[in-house]
């Protein structure tokens, strides 16, 4: 039997399998079992979760933006988001007419079901996990795609052309957003020598985002993207296309695209705290691996809030700045800052303090002269001037006009 201390999930899961097994039950059942019970357990905690990243995000946009945000259902609107689970549990399902019924009621499972397949291998603390997968950054990229699909498959079996439309900017906009984050993945994968999200927990002795900053940067740009959410928010750009890829949406099918968002935003910045800010490490987490829970989730509170900041201080950008931001920034940054990295990284090798400030000076001296360069080129490009000035038309008095005038 594990230690409770150590790890209380193990624990259980130990005296569980004891239990099935005295029942009589074949130890190959019993663990088939388990982990069906484990997905149940994470999956209900992750969705249970929703609940308070709903009325948490309400009440710090409020504040932005200088409102209360909820404050009439329970203490402080506490109860607000429980309120409207249960109006959307009681609204009509509408399906279209000329729907592809079985796509188009798929399409929500799947886009929950891409954000709570993230959370089946990230480390909670050092034991505390789903899965360790030796390539859970490719698995992380892989499974974020379904979130891709969910949408398209939405868009397309709704049979509407607003719908469709929404779902054809996800093509632009997230897929485009992908080639950065996965070049800005390859930096922690570089530096830590593996692909293992607890082990590129266990190589940040100091924090990557002090050895590259540039790459948690790009990666914080690019996930904010990949969630769909303003100023990223052309998928849905409610003042456009109604409401995007689901227009057609009603009842609790429309409240689950709204659960994967929400929750793909928090999990979002739980891969931040994981990948750049040492994810579970912490003091004295050798001695109390509990502690490792709490450091994760306040690091994953305090990008969550930054997320949060953007979305309710910035405007939504057009589709041509955000592709501009994308191709012409976010790409050739990520791509020189892992270049720099390998080459700085593979020079300074077996020298842990030289690497980590190597690395920090030259990420703050590329993005300081990438920067300069943008300025530059900014100020070059001028919009040509299509014509003159027209003058102003003055109306001219006719001779019968100023003979009754005089």
């Amino acid at each position: 039997m594990s230690n409770w201390l150590e790890n209380p999930i193990q624990w259980i899961a130990e005296w569980l399998r004891s239990v099935l097994i005295g029942w009589g039950i074949l130890p190959s059942v019993v663990d088939v079992i388990l982990m069906f019970l484990g997905a149940a357990i994470l999956a209900t905690v992750a969705l249970l979760w929703v609940l308070f990243l709903i009325w948490f995000e309400r009440k710090l946009i409020g504040r932005i933006q200088d409102r209360f945000g909820p404050n009439r259902v329970g203490p402080w609107g506490i109860f607000q988001s429980i309120a409207d689970m249960i109006k959307i549990f009681t609204k009509e399902y509408i399906t279209p007419q000329g729907a592809d019924k079985v796509i188009y009621n798929l399409a929500p499972i799947v886009a929950v079901a891409s954000v709570l397949l993230i959370w089946a291998i990230l480390p909670f603390t050092m034991s505390i996990m789903g899965v360790n997968l030796n390539v859970g950054v490719v698995y992380v990229i892989a499974v974020g795609g379904f979130g891709v699909l969910a949408i398209l498959m939405a868009g397309y079996a709704s049979n509407n052309k607003y719908a469709f439309l929404g779902a054809s900017r996800s093509v632009a906009q997230l897929i485009s957003y992908e080639v950065p984050m996965v070049v800005s993945l390859l930096i922690p994968v570089l530096l830590a020598g593996s692909m293992g999200l607890n082990d590129i927990v266990k190589a940040q002795s100091v924090p990557y985002l002090v050895a590259a900053p540039i790459a948690a940067l790009v990666f914080f740009v690019t996930s904010m993207a990949e969630t769909g959410r303003a100023p990223f928010d052309l998928v849905e750009a409610e003042s456009e296309l109604v409401a995007g890829y689901n227009t057609e949406y009603s009842g609790l099918k429309f409240g689950m695209f709204f659960v994967g968002e929400f929750l793909h935003s928090f999990t979002a910045a739980l891969l931040f705290a994981v990948l750049f800010l040492g994810g579970w490490r912490g003091p004295f987490v050798d001695q109390v691996p509990l502690l490792g829970l709490v450091y994760l989730f306040i690091k994953t509170f305090v990008m969550y809030y930054l997320i949060i900041l953007v979305r309710g201080s910035l405007p939504r950008f057009r589709i041509d700045q955000m592709m501009d931001l994308n191709w012409k920034v976010l790409t050739p940054l990520s791509i020189l800052s892992f270049l720099v990295t390998a080459i700085v990284a593979k020079v300074l090798e077996g020298q842990f303090l030289f690497q980590v400030v190597g690395l920090l000076v030259v990420n703050l001296l590329l993005l300081f002269l990438f920067m300069e360069w943008g300025e530059r080129r900014t100020k070059r490009r001028r919009r040509p001037m299509v014509s003159e000035p027209r003058p102003l038309a003055t109306p001219v008095a006719s001779d019968e006009t100023s003979a009754a005038q005089s």
